[in-house]
């Protein structure tokens, strides 16, 4: 079987966010499955393919809102009111139409696509509806405009993201609609993109790497508690000030937190944290904190700094929002949700120097997991016809 993976950036072998880890993951799995993956999308500015022979890049692209230039903003913003389309969709039409019909020539014969969460195929949709369809939901989007919209105080910022969130609900519906298997990569997402039944969806757990983690090795501490994200992106800004805001104020004045990562001009340091900008390594970081603190207050899909921390056998303090997508819960992890609760798990682990456990044992049941998730929807293609076929 021969598989068009459709995304918006495609593999460098050097994934650098939780989207691009995801991916990498998702293309093993559907390899490991037996099918020929073909990736079609865009490359990051200086970037190459990993794989070239296996890839149709559509050329470079930089779709970062955060340090994009203000008239730069307002062509993306321009382009999605003037074409309908939602502002992530517009910021990904960098190729037209004739460049995208070319390269799906070039790719035949295929048998189906595999439609990368809803951005890409948002801004190119009809162009692949002629074939069978998987759709990877990497987060409920709608879900995800909703609580940005929420939590921003600025009114034209709530007012976008609140378009977001009624245009890419429409989009995901579609997309749903039309798939032969819909994957997602939490349990709870299958029933908010309406897929719940079985014969139609799946969550995959996912795995950062192919290969099973070195077993425990020693590790220096550094400080109580160590945190590393982009900052700047809306679901993970709202964590962060769950954390500095309530947590903090419950932690022992001598309790240290270090916070990698861009972090916003405007969040505060409270007493006993320290921000320390980009870092060289990030596992080794994460390492020098004696427990990880999980602090996922918003967003959907899957939280692949959890997927991290559970691989290295980390001790983790986590909100139950952090665990989506997790098969196996390792036993050196805590779970709460209160801000107190929280803190005082966080004092606790890090003062009895909780020890690492072997993170093999997670990375194979996920893995386990993850390939059996893939099967059943490359069993889906071709099995019975679409919601779309059988409408029509």
């Amino acid at each position: 079987m021969h598989l068009i993976f459709v995304t918006s950036l495609v593999p460098d072998g050097e994934p650098a966010t939780g989207y691009e880890i995801a991916n990498a993951a998702i293309i093993a799995a559907l390899r490991r499955s037996g099918a020929r993956v073909t990736v079609l999308g865009y490359t990051w500015p200086g970037k190459a393919p990993s794989d070239p022979h296996n890839t149709i890049s559509l050329g470079e692209i930089d779709v970062r809102t955060e340090g994009a230039g203000a008239l730069r903003k307002m062509r993306w913003l321009a382009g999605a009111v003037l074409s309908g389309l939602t502002f992530a969709s517009a910021k990904l039409r960098a190729a037209g139409e004739a460049d995208i019909r070319a390269a799906l020539k070039r790719a035949e014969p295929f048998d189906a696509y595999v439609i990368n969460a809803a951005q890409f195929a948002g801004a190119f949709e009809h162009l692949f509806a002629d074939r069978p369809s998987l759709f990877v939901a990497h987060n409920v989007e709608h879900r995800s405009a909703e609580e940005n919209a929420e939590a921003v105080r600025d009114l034209v910022q709530r007012t976008l993201f609140r378009r977001e969130a009624r245009l890419v609900r429409a989009v995901e519906q579609r997309l749903c609609d039309r798939a032969a298997f819909v994957y997602t990569l939490a349990e709870e997402d299958r029933a908010a993109l309406g897929v719940a039944e079985d014969h139609r969806s799946a969550a995959l757990p996912l795995v950062t790497r192919s290969e099973a983690p070195e077993p425990c090795v020693p590790r220096t501490i550094v400080c109580d508690a160590a945190l590393i994200g982009t900052w700047t992106w809306q679901p993970n800004r709202i964590g962060l000030e769950w954390f500095l805001r309530d947590v903090t104020p419950w932690l022992p004045r001598n309790f240290r937190t270090r916070v990698a990562g861009s972090i916003p001009a405007d969040l505060p340091c409270p007493p006993g944290v320290e921000f320390v900008g980009r870092v060289a390594n990030a596992v080794d970081f994460v390492r020098g904190g004696a427990v990880v603190p999980l602090i996922a207050r918003a967003g959907t899909g899957v939280q692949l700094k959890t997927i991290e921390a559970f691989e290295q056998g980390l001790p983790c303090v986590a909100t139950s929002r952090s665990l989506r997508g997790i098969a196996h819960l390792p036993a050196n992890c805590r779970i709460a949700d209160d801000p107190a609760a929280f803190a005082t798990e966080l004092a606790a682990m890090a003062a009895d120097r909780i020890e690492d456990v072997d993170g093999r044992t997670f990375h194979a049941a996920q893995l386990q997991v993850l390939d059996a998730s893939i099967a059943l929807g490359l069993s889906a293609i071709g099995s019975r016809p679409t919601r779309q076929a059988v409408a029509a």
